[in-house]
């Protein structure tokens, strides 16, 4: 989406507004001249919606030839692929002990690029470290989740 509104710009001729951050794809779609074009990184951006519970906030950095994904929900986990070895992302590499720097890395350059980007401007709190909220299960149980929370319906019933 960050590329389409320069591309048309550039199609009818009109300057680039300042403020805006997409690069016009017009002369790689026209002229196949992709010389300028090219990014090293990308930064992926998705913030929860009311109508989409089941998806946290997430931020994705994507450059080279690793994933990395930052979930800003309680218990969902992040992640990190080998997009090499594994293009598929089927292999959840964010708990291995060798790619522990790489996680520090992109993490740091992920909150880099949406410090840069005006991207936290929605109040996130940064990483505390490569933490997870384990459940210990000698301690506290599961407790079930409140009535109102179940439905048969849409409509409430």
């Amino acid at each position: 989406n960050i590329d389409v509104a320069p591309t048309l710009l550039e199609a009818a001729s009109a300057p680039a507004l300042p403020e805006q951050d997409g690069k016009s794809f017009w002369k790689p779609l026209t002229q196949n001249d992709s010389s300028g074009f090219k990014r090293e990184t990308l930064l992926y951006e998705y913030y929860w919606e009311r109508n989409y519970p089941q998806t946290p906030t997430l931020h994705a950095i994507i450059g080279g030839r690793y994933k990395y994904i930052r979930c800003h929900g309680l218990w969902d986990r992040d992640e990190l692929y080998d997009l090499q070895t594994d293009p598929d992302e089927m292999h959840n590499l964010i708990d291995s002990p060798e790619h522990a720097g790489r996680v520090q890395q992109l993490n740091t350059e992920l909150w880099d690029l949406l410090h840069a980007s005006g991207g936290d401007e929605m109040p996130l709190l940064e990483d505390r470290g490569a933490q997870f909220p384990w459940r210990n299960p000698n301690k506290s149980k599961l407790a079930p989740f409140p009535a109102e929370f179940f439905r048969t319906s849409e409509s409430g019933n």
